[in-house]
């Protein structure tokens, strides 16, 4: 990983938080590029002129492209993980209360989720082609993997969920969003977004020992 370049002196009159806030609408910005235009087509004056910024200020905090994107994609993810974290979470949910709302978050459903999908196909695409990408791709799958092992853990231990194998559950389910929710990304008229909550869910209750209903309903 090459070096970030110091941060720019925050010009006359401005604050740490603007320049808190100029990162970020840069970060976003390369976000949107990425997932409107792909990964291998996203320039820095692209991106600048998206953020409603200069080239130079880009290469203020993004000492390279490579480190844009890689930051990009991880802000991508830590806005995500913030959604699914960041609310107030009843001490009393069940683990199975919780694995509901978990599978739905991990739904191409339009809007915020469907644009992190896109940003997961770009990346998927990225570290299969290019050896550099692939440590970022690892790092984000172990946080959702760890995600989704939490959970099935919990019920474990409350007696909720049966399985021999945690682990080998949480990738299980994994497995099903992600190979299920490519196919309504790509709008196949045989799998919609509601057909692979339903499927997903089907398959993984069974995974962990419980009435499918419990997921689906």
């Amino acid at each position: 990983m090459n070096a970030k370049a110091p941060m720019p002196a925050a010009p006359d009159g401005a604050t740490a938080g603007a320049a808190k806030t100029a990162r970020d609408r840069i970060l976003e910005a390369a976000c949107a590029v990425i997932a409107e235009e792909g990964i291998d087509d996203m320039r820095i004056a692209r991106v600048a002129m998206r953020a409603g910024a200069s080239t130079a200020l880009v290469h203020h905090y993004f000492s390279t492209r490579e480190d844009l994107l890689e930051e990009a994609l991880m802000h991508s993810y830590e806005l995500a993980a913030e959604d699914r974290f960041g609310q107030p979470v009843d001490p009393n949910a069940s683990a199975v209360e919780q694995l509901k709302v978990m599978i739905d978050e991990c739904l191409p459903i339009e809007g915020r989720q469907h644009q992190e999908w896109l940003l997961w196909l770009e990346l998927w695409l990225r570290a299969a082609r290019h050896e550099e990408s692939r440590p970022l791709g690892r790092r984000l799958y172990a946080s959702y993997r760890d995600w989704m092992l939490e959970v099935i853990r919990y019920g474990v231990k409350r007696g909720e969920f049966e399985t021999e194998d945690p682990e080998a559950s949480a990738d299980v389910a994994i497995g099903l969003l992600d190979g299920l929710g490519i196919r309504a990304l790509m709008e196949d008229p045989d799998m919609d977004v509601e057909r692979v909550r339903v499927l997903a869910a089907t398959r993984i209750a069974r995974e962990l020992g419980i009435e499918p209903e419990a997921l689906t309903e």
